[in-house]
């Protein structure tokens, strides 16, 4: 009876360690140290504009693909389409022992629109009992005009005086919205903005390869590794309102990230479709 006590805590440990270390994979967001020596070899977001326009209507196709530069036992990209500052819909891919990912979604829309998209590509790395992770980030943002006294058309970089006044009408539009919305929940969570280095999620982007600032790379990477899986759980997922529900992020508007600096925490703010502002906190912990 003794024996088959020890041989039943052997085997419980066993399985334990086998489940710690060898996790089934599923789609999911989980952030591990970066592996230097592995990289990805291509991380591209593009939109762009069919040119076919039916019932007033025109067509946004929106690509992601990304490579890495070895099979991973898990790779997986997750990314978000923004429409004039609010989320219009979502796109996620997984696979084991995967290396490349393509997705892509024709989004059907009407009206002038600025379009911002950001995704976060990632490899789940597993060395027996080390696991390790890669990320990238890549965004791409167009313009659609869509007037009845002119042809539909995009852009990316204004070239003529009209696209300029677009750009700028289409600038002032979503900024407003997320100048009102954020001045909302800064009121509503008395925020003060002068203790927080502030930017919001597309911005991001322009760290995918420097540090942010008063941090190392490493300490930015964890911290951008650490952002993505938190805005997958409570984000992209599903977003969890004061009163318990949990409802789709369709409709809410840009996340902001407000990073404190003295780099104990960082919170993430938005709005529900629905106009409750919602603020998630999350703690930066970085080795010493």
């Amino acid at each position: 009876m003794r024996y088959l006590f020890f041989f039943m805590i052997v085997a419980l440990a066993l399985y334990v360690i086998s489940n710690v270390f060898h996790r089934p994979a599923r789609e999911s967001i989980m952030f591990f140290p970066i592996d230097p020596a592995v990289q990805f070899t291509q991380a591209k977001t593009e939109l762009s504009l069919q040119s076919k326009k039916n019932d007033d209507r025109y067509i946004i196709d929106w690509l992601v693909t990304s490579n890495l530069d070895r099979p991973a036992y898990l790779r997986q990209d997750i990314s978000l389409l923004f429409a004039n500052g609010r989320l219009l819909a979502t796109q996620s891919k997984w696979k084991e022992n995967g290396q490349m990912l393509i997705q892509e979604k024709k989004i059907e829309q009407k009206d002038s629109r600025l379009f911002q998209a950001i995704s976060y590509h990632q490899g789940e790395l597993h060395n027996n009992n080390d696991i390790r992770s890669s990320q990238k980030m890549s965004g791409d943002r167009l313009y659609v005009i869509d007037s009845p006294f002119m042809p539909l058309q995009s852009f990316r970089t204004p070239r003529s005086p009209s696209e300029k006044e677009w750009e700028q009408t289409l600038n002032k539009t979503t900024k407003s919205l997320l100048e009102y919305t954020t001045k909302k929940a800064s009121d509503h969570f008395s925020l003060q903005k002068d203790q927080y280095y502030h930017l919001y999620l597309p911005e991001l982007i322009a760290y995918n390869e420097q540090p942010f600032m008063d941090l190392t790379l490493e300490q930015t990477e964890r911290m951008i590794g650490n952002l993505w899986e938190g805005l997958y759980k409570n984000y992209f997922l599903g977003i969890k309102k004061r009163n318990g529900t949990t409802v789709s992020p369709i409709g809410s508007t840009i996340p902001l990230i407000l990073i404190s600096k003295d780099y104990r925490y960082l919170l993430v703010i938005t709005e529900t479709a629905d106009g409750e502002p919602i603020r998630l906190i999350q703690l930066l912990q970085f080795p010493q």
